[in-house]
């Protein structure tokens, strides 16, 4: 959470901004924080992703060069949709079980 110091002097704080930093202050104790925050991020950096696959960061960027993780690019850093994340570990599971129904679908 952020922490403000304000110092009052005769010209620096007007009645608007003090409501403003009022009302700022309220929805920070009311919310838990800002209220543009949002706590489940749904766009995820490399990092998060390896973090949340317990995956070493260089794995994660390798499966996405490679196309076998849902990325896109920005710039030079790949982003990850959470969505997309939680959709592909889902696929993964329905796959692998499948296949441990039918062992001779692999051969």
């Amino acid at each position: 959470m952020r922490l403000f110091c304000f110092y009052y002097t005769k010209y620096s704080l007007t009645t608007y901004s003090f409501i403003s930093i009022y009302i700022t202050i309220v929805n920070m104790l009311k919310y838990g924080g800002f209220m543009t925050q949002n706590k489940s991020k749904e766009i995820m950096t490399a990092k998060e992703v390896a973090d949340y696959l317990s995956l070493h960061t260089l794995t994660v960027h390798r499966y996405a060069r490679e196309g076998k993780i849902p990325a896109f690019k920005i710039g030079t850093d790949w982003r990850f949709h959470k969505k997309y994340i939680e959709r592909w570990i889902k696929e993964k599971l329905t796959v692998n079980q499948q296949d441990k129904k039918n062992p001779k679908a692999l051969l």
